[in-house]
């Protein structure tokens, strides 16, 4: 299967948490690892995140930099990366921030024809799996419509199904200095978990980035 690049970004604290126990957005990054971001965000051909992280924080995902985002036009890019967003029932809110021009909603088709109605002038919704979004077939399809590098932004249900899938090159994780806590809180991999044969990673830098430290891994194929 031809798939493009995968790497996961993410901010969890220093006791592993992505969020606290309410699943609202914390803010562990600092302004230098938040430039970080913007410039893996304006290097990528799309950005993903699933519907979870939608409902949470309901991210804008586009280039905050404008230096950065006339560059992109300057390479004959659009001005931001395609927003994917992995959303089986179509939860999605309609006025969500990452709608609009250069959205694409990947559905199943469990998803309510209303729900499909009531957003499909908000974004361009295609189906992929029948109850649940097939990430392997969604994958495929972005690929053939030139994504090459793909970036994703979470959350923790998302990290879980890609690495399950085996569709993730690269982890970037920033280790903020702060602790969360909770046993309900969000993780950076939650879903099932593995019973045995852990993924394992392969360490390829890390430093100090504001008061935390960024950590990036290569995942080993089996």
């Amino acid at each position: 299967m031809q798939r493009p690049f995968v790497f996961i970004n993410s901010a969890i604290s220093a006791d592993g948490k992505i969020s606290s126990f309410l699943h609202r957005q914390v803010r562990i990054s600092g302004p230098e690892d938040m430039a970080r971001v913007d410039a893996l965000r304006a290097g990528s051909d799309a950005v993903m995140v699933g519907v979870g992280t939608v409902l949470a924080d309901d991210p804008g995902l586009r280039v905050k930099s404008e230096e950065l985002s006339i560059a992109r036009l300057c390479n004959g890019k659009t001005e931001n990366p395609l927003r994917v967003v992995a959303d089986s029932l179509a939860r999605t809110p309609p006025g969500a921030r990452v709608l609009g021009p250069g959205c694409l909603l990947a559905v199943s088709q469990s998803a309510p024809a209303a729900r499909l109605a009531e957003l499909s002038d908000r974004c361009e919704i295609i189906t992929c799996g029948k109850e649940r979004v097939s990430l392997p077939e969604l994958m495929s399809e972005i690929f053939q419509r030139g994504i090459k590098r793909l970036m994703v932004e979470g959350g923790a249900t998302l990290n879980w199904s890609l690495i399950e899938c085996g569709l993730v090159d690269e982890l970037y994780v920033y280790m903020g200095a702060m602790i969360i806590g909770g046993m309900n809180a969000p993780t950076l991999v939650d879903g099932a978990g593995f019973p045995s044969d852990f993924p394992r990673l392969k360490l390829i830098s890390a430093h100090k980035v504001d008061d935390g430290l960024l950590l990036k891994w290569s995942l080993k194929k089996p």
